[in-house]
């Protein structure tokens, strides 16, 4: 298996959950399979962001690792496989350098910018300055990949984009073993990874929300905040597991209200506020959003 350099250009939140969550599933002192990432470099904006990098990563794994600042191109020079982890809004100016089209090309590029197109960013990577002292540039092979954070626990979901014709099968099957190590894969078509980019995102943000609410409503009838947490997590783990199982969310809820029952009131008051209907529209809302900026 070739060895490869994995590099991210821009590491927030979501490229250091990435990151740290790669490492710790495949790098490991007892992991002997083979790999097809060797190495990384992680390029941020500021030497205030890599030094926040460097130090979050394991004393075990900092010789797998540089840490640059402000070095975007020199970072797709060395890099076998390219991972955009930069905000979306700044794909025109992190692919428009002077010597990017050079530096990504024939490489695999990663993008995990939401509501930016594959086919959009090709178009920005063209049409950067080129190098005159380079030979001439092949098109990189964009992938569209939208992980979300729970990738730092190895628990992400991960919606891949179905390839393009650009993207050979030896760069598709490195690109899912990649995000493999960080929890669950799922190819869907360009026209659904929109909504599953919402989807992906919201059910982490927005289930927040009712989870505070339930905290908030034992704390205020007598529990500690810590024990009610405790006991949300552990029923939200029963939740999953009883949906895992193929329970319809509806059928669930029925098997635990009995008659008289305390469960019917908390799921009464519930509905009486139009709960079901809210995050129903915080998905359409969100996905509206997300076409008018693509």
């Amino acid at each position: 298996m070739a060895s490869q350099t994995l590099g991210f250009v821009g590491c927030g939140n979501m490229g250091g959950a990435v990151l740290n969550g790669i490492l710790a599933a495949a790098f490991t002192k007892t992991s002997t399979e083979p790999k097809p990432i060797s190495g990384f470099i992680v390029c941020t904006k500021t030497a205030g962001s890599a030094a926040r990098i460097k130090s979050s990563i394991a004393a075990e794994h900092q010789d797998l690792i540089e840490v640059v600042s402000g070095q975007n191109v020199q970072t797709m020079r060395d890099a076998d496989i390219v991972v955009l982890g930069c905000k979306p809004f700044m794909a025109e100016e992190v692919l428009g350098e002077r010597g990017v089209r050079e530096a990504l090309s024939g490489k695999l590029v990663i993008s995990m910018l939401a509501g930016q197109s594959c086919e959009n960013l090709t178009r920005i990577i063209k049409d950067a300055p080129g190098d005159t002292h380079a030979p001439q540039a092949k098109d990189p092979a964009v992938m569209k990949v939208i992980p979300n954070m729970g990738a730092q626990f190895g628990e992400s979901m991960t919606i891949i984009e179905t390839p393009s014709d650009a993207v050979s099968q030896s760069m598709a099957e490195t690109a899912e073993w990649i995000f493999n190590q960080i929890g669950k894969v799922k190819f869907l078509a360009p026209e659904q990874t929109g909504l599953a980019t919402v989807l992906v995102g919201a059910t982490l943000a927005t289930l927040t929300l009712p989870i505070e609410g339930l905290l908030d409503g034992c704390v205020a009838e007598g529990f500690k905040r810590a024990d009610a947490m405790e006991m949300v997590l552990q029923g939200i783990r029963g939740l999953s597991a009883l949906l895992e199982s193929g329970a319809h969310p509806a059928v669930v809820r029925e098997s635990i209200s009995s008659p008289r029952g305390c469960t019917i009131q908390t799921l009464l008051s519930l509905e009486k506020a139009g709960t079901r209907s809210d995050f129903a529209e915080a998905m359409i809302r969100g996905n509206k959003h997300l076409k008018e900026n693509m």
